[in-house]
């Protein structure tokens, strides 16, 4: 397919998080079909370039600075077309740790307080942010990265799923408060995903364990969970994004759009 059946040339989608991870493959997408994606990131320099596609520093749970990642992207490009609010992460653990043998493994204040600051409040900060600038220009995409956690819920990842349960709110809200200016809101939810090399051994660690196994003994045989018998590829999570900030999904809004292999049920 061509890829400027999308007509993003010259479109300007800033990806929170997008210097690593599926946000990198978000922005490496959208560059390749001609976009202007702006990297939004805690390990970047404002100004820089990274494959091609400028670079903003940004803390996404502070409001300072969410208010000058957007002030620079205006000062270079002049407007804003789309965000994908990619930025999260992931602490997994337990409610009670049953066994009590780690218990840094179990909730508590500060995990579940850094998962709600970068996943709930930076979502918001950086939406809201962007959408005074979209009501200035008459339209806007504003794409939530969910996940299918936030529905189906997940073993050792309680707190993280809840803040996915919350972003798809945030997108079914707020489609209906901005639909009317012409800017839509809406997000993807991936399932289980190809690695992104964002998974440190002390994650896999701390994910065995509210799994009740050994690291090694993760399992990674998608055959017996999802339908399609494979894990998803990094690269469709960006060529769907691309889409749905496109026009071509201009009647889309409102809702999430999983990319999970069929392994969902809503």
């Amino acid at each position: 397919m061509n890829q400027n059946w999308l007509e993003l040339e010259d479109k300007v989608v800033i990806v929170t998080g997008g210097a690593s991870g599926i946000g990198k493959h978000v922005v490496d997408t959208l560059t390749k079909v001609g976009a202007h994606a702006v990297v939004v990131d805690m390990n970047v320099k404002t100004g820089e370039e990274m494959d091609g596609a400028y670079c903003v520093q940004c803390d996404v749970t502070s409001s300072d600075s969410v208010k000058a990642m957007v002030d620079a992207v205006i000062e270079k490009y002049g407007h804003i077309d789309a965000l994908v609010n990619n930025a999260g992460i992931n602490l997994p653990r337990l409610l009670v740790d049953v066994a009590g043998e780690k218990p840094q493994y179990e909730l508590n204040d500060e995990s579940f307080g850094k998962m709600f600051a970068v996943n709930v409040k930076g979502v918001f900060l950086c939406a809201q942010a962007c959408a005074r600038q979209m009501l200035k220009q008459g339209k806007g995409v504003i794409l939530n990265m969910s996940s299918e956690s936030g529905k189906e819920g997940s073993q050792g990842q309680s707190a993280y799923s809840a803040t996915k349960g919350a972003v798809d709110s945030f997108t079914r809200s707020w489609a209906k408060e901005l639909g009317k200016y012409n800017i839509r809101v809406l997000a993807c939810a991936p399932g289980i995903m190809e690695a992104t090399g964002l998974r440190t051994p002390a994650y896999n660690e701390a994910l065995a364990y509210t799994r009740g196994c050994k690291p090694e003994d993760l399992s990674t045989d998608y055959s017996k969970v999802i339908p399609m018998g494979r894990d998803g590829k990094l690269d469709e999570v960006g060529d769907l994004v691309a889409y749905l900030v496109s026009d071509r999904a201009s009647y889309i809004a409102g809702t999430t759009v999983n990319i999970s292999g069929g392994k969902s049920r809503g």
